[in-house]
């Protein structure tokens, strides 16, 4: 069970919670990164609460928009409450989600969720039986929720995505993003405390 957070039942693992619209995404990306920590992200029906996320703005040297807009990065300069899938070094598909006004490139990088419904389909798409393994990585988790570049720029509040918020307010904590090679020192890396389905410890 998520420490700090009723939005999935120990026992039933039934996800509830109002669905979260496009304008929660519409305000600081650091704001949206800490409160989806706990929010339930489910891919046509299949995924968990979310645990681990990290932050990226205009400004961020690591950030995709940070030498201007592309074809690839088109979406993040978009309205907020889109999806922004991309494949990392070629091998591994990325989720991320738009935030605040239009042409401000700010996203926000899933890293992690506990895996709650359709464990059968995420067990066959990975092949592994672990919980743990399933979704402890931004690649296994789309891999895990069968998510490709046909989500990107996919509005977040329509099928297949469906999100919920959370309810109370978990323990978060933060440290240094994981992968990148500039801004290495910003702490903008939120994951839950306590659960076992980070992609790695935060210290």
């Amino acid at each position: 069970m998520l420490r700090g957070c009723n939005s999935c039942d120990p026992v039933t693992k039934t996800l509830t919670g109002r669905p979260l619209t496009r304008r929660f995404f519409d305000r600081d990306v650091h704001e949206v990164a800490a409160d989806l920590i706990g929010a339930t992200l489910l891919v046509a029906g299949v995924g968990g609460p979310i645990v681990e996320v990290e932050s990226y703005d205009q400004d961020d040297p690591a950030s995709h928009a940070f030498n201007g807009r592309t074809p690839r990065n088109a979406v993040m300069f978009g309205p907020a409450g889109y999806a922004y899938v991309y494949r990392s070094y070629g091998i591994h598909w990325c989720l991320n989600f738009v935030c605040e006004e239009p042409g401000r490139a700010e996203a926000v990088l899933i890293r992690a969720l506990e895996p709650a419904a359709g464990l059968d389909a995420m067990r066959a798409r990975r092949g592994v039986d672990d919980p743990r393994a399933l979704c402890s990585g931004p690649g296994k988790l789309c891999q895990a929720l069968g998510i490709d570049r046909r989500l990107d720029a996919h509005a977040l509040d329509e099928a297949p995505f469906a999100l919920l918020e959370r309810y109370g307010t978990p323990e978060i904590a933060t440290g240094p993003r994981i992968g990148i090679t500039r801004a290495v020192e910003r702490v903008w890396r939120y994951g839950l405390v306590g659960s076992p389905f980070l992609s790695r410890p935060i210290r």
